[in-house]
């Protein structure tokens, strides 16, 4: 595995789906970070703070492991 490769996994682009098809700069500007960010989180290049987790589940109304899991035996692509 690579240094910067994550563990945590997530589903936020079914999220934003699901959120009528809500666009990576609309949940950006709600959670307060730029869309490069949510870019990076969503392809799992980057792992959010605790607080940027929080926020992107309350926007979606659901818990934070609804959102982000994490595996420490995963391997990423």
């Amino acid at each position: 595995m690579k240094k910067n490769e994550s563990h945590i996994s997530n589903k936020i682009r079914t999220f934003r789906f699901l959120a009528n098809e809500m666009s990576q700069k609309e949940l950006a500007l709600m959670v307060g970070v730029t869309r490069q960010t949510i870019n990076a989180i969503e392809s799992c290049k980057y792992s959010p703070s605790l607080e940027v987790a929080f926020k992107i589940a309350a926007i979606f109304e659901v818990t934070v492991t609804d959102v982000f899991s994490y595996d420490p035996t995963d391997t990423p692509e």
